[in-house]
């Protein structure tokens, strides 16, 4: 009886810790695929936490820039990759700081 005691404990015990470390688990990460001169995908919603990577599979360099100049990326070769947390709540419109028609959004909503 004792050691049923105890092995329920345990399980209980470890399933609080999961539990107790599962709110970082949801904190989401979303790719763009840069390709063919354009973002894809060109539009993106997401939750606030949300991390997006841009990636460079194209053989030029591209960067990413977001409108007003609040981030910029480094120029990104191929397989290069940038990342953005998004935490608040509302559009964020971006380009590529070398092809000016290659343009992106991020709309962060709960």
């Amino acid at each position: 009886m004792r050691w049923r005691q105890r092995t329920t404990r345990l399980l209980l015990a470890l399933a609080i810790a999961g539990l107790a470390g599962h709110g970082s688990a949801l904190a989401e990460e979303m790719r763009v695929k840069i390709e063919n001169f354009t973002f894809n995908p060109p539009e993106l919603t997401v939750k606030p936490g949300t991390t997006v990577t841009w990636e460079n599979a194209d053989d030029i360099p591209h960067s990413v820039v977001e409108n007003s100049g609040k981030f910029r990326s480094k120029p990104l070769d191929t397989g290069d990759t940038f990342s953005m947390t998004f935490t608040d709540a509302g559009e964020v419109a971006y380009y590529c700081g070398f092809h000016s028609h290659m343009t992106g959004r991020i709309i962060v909503k709960p």
